[in-house]
């Protein structure tokens, strides 16, 4: 822990009592929230928290028991066909975390006889499921198409191939080629996983991700989601064939060895999807608050992948000088705390900026100029 400390990179737990989406009391401050994945607000959708009420109210608070014992409701069945309408899929299956989606289906797909080929900047739950399934891993560089054709022309000898990529990544907001790499997945007879945690709710047509953003409608491809960022609820989920989810229902562990999600929360997570498909509102508020929030920030000298997502990366190296920024920017009214090593490559520590729909104009340009005056400094 010592040692930790020393190299700034100590984490410890900080108490918010949730004003809004945009707003939190910390430390007896009230701060402006610029760190959240609620990129649409849709936690504290009216819509969304009447359901929930008239859920609990009818059902109870959880749902005491794993899917397959009896923790299955008519709920799922209406969610998950909602979720496979939305990415335009047969079927889609919820798992209680983001996280246990991933580890679950990677270990569910691929095994010892296999190989991954996996970004290099993929998410920590990719990695932990990668490592589960006992597969052969190949990392190739972030978004180095060269690199993966490479590794996929010289590692023949496996019995499967996955090729593992986000949609739009969560540290530095950019989104992977993916027209590129599902042609390389087809020409290598590999199947593709997306995880488009960060892209669903936020681009493409009606928030349905990075997949209807480039266009791509396609076999042996697997949608991996969640439920806890621009839907605002809790969950994850795939989305593929029937087969596959029928296959996952029975040898997915994280699925099978788990308590079902609270039907309040499988509730609200469908109302939140049906807001984002009949209401465009919320998602042209995000995308018009996303193209202010980095025409400042470029303007301010920070150099920015051009792409049109909520997560604007402030890097400023070193752990001590984003930790030093985060504080200055803690004192100044805003709450961004720092990200740096391991979830970041070291010497890019950096400021994990996000903008939500529910952020005005007036707070928007408050942090951009708080953080001209504040640059400086550190």
């Amino acid at each position: 822990m010592e040692e930790l400390k020393q190299k700034n990179l100590y984490r410890r737990l900080r108490e918010l009592k949730i004003l809004s989406p945009t707003h939190a009391i910390i430390n007896g401050k009230e701060v402006i929230l610029f760190c959240s994945n609620n990129y649409l607000g849709l936690t504290h959708h009216p819509e969304v928290i009447n359901v929930a009420n008239e859920i609990i109210k009818k059902y109870g608070t959880g749902s005491g028991a794993s899917r397959l014992i009896s923790g299955h409701n008519h709920l799922y069945k209406e969610l998950e066909n909602t979720l496979a309408k939305f990415k335009e899929v047969e079927a889609a299956l919820v798992f209680s975390t983001g996280y246990t989606t991933n580890i679950g289906v990677i270990s569910a797909l691929v095994g010892r006889k296999d190989a991954i080929f996996c970004d290099k900047l993929a998410h920590a739950s990719i990695i932990d499921g990668c490592l589960l399934s006992g597969a052969k891993i190949f990392r190739f560089k972030h978004n180095d198409l060269e690199h993966l054709k490479w590794l996929l022309e010289k590692e023949t000898q496996y019995r499967r191939r996955l090729i593992i990529t986000e949609g739009v990544f969560s540290m530095d907001g950019d989104l992977a080629p993916l027209p590129e790499i599902y042609e390389l997945a087809g020409k290598y007879d590999a199947i593709l996983l997306v995880d488009d945690a960060h892209g669903t709710g936020v681009i493409g047509e009606k928030g349905k991700g990075t997949l209807a953003y480039y266009g791509i409608k396609g076999e042996r491809i697997i949608q991996i989601g969640t439920l806890s960022k621009a839907i605002g609820a809790l969950g994850g989920f795939v989305a593929g064939s029937k087969v596959f989810i029928e296959y996952l229902i029975n040898k997915a562990r994280s699925f099978i060895f788990t308590t079902a999600l609270p039907p309040a929360v499988i509730a609200s997570a469908k109302k939140a999807i049906e807001i984002l498909e009949n209401d465009s509102t919320l998602l042209q508020k995000l995308r018009e608050n996303i193209l202010i929030l980095r025409k400042g920030i470029s303007e301010l000298g920070f150099k920015l992948p051009p792409y049109p997502t909520p997560i604007i990366p402030l890097i400023v190296g070193e752990a001590e000088k984003a930790l030093k920024l985060s504080e200055r920017l803690f004192e100044e009214g805003f709450f961004i705390p720092p990200i740096r090593p391991p979830a970041v490559p070291k010497g890019t520590a950096r400021l994990r900026i996000t903008v939500s729909a529910m952020h005005t104009k007036k707070e928007i340009n408050k942090l951009l100029n708080t953080i001209k005056k504040l640059i400086n400094e550190i």
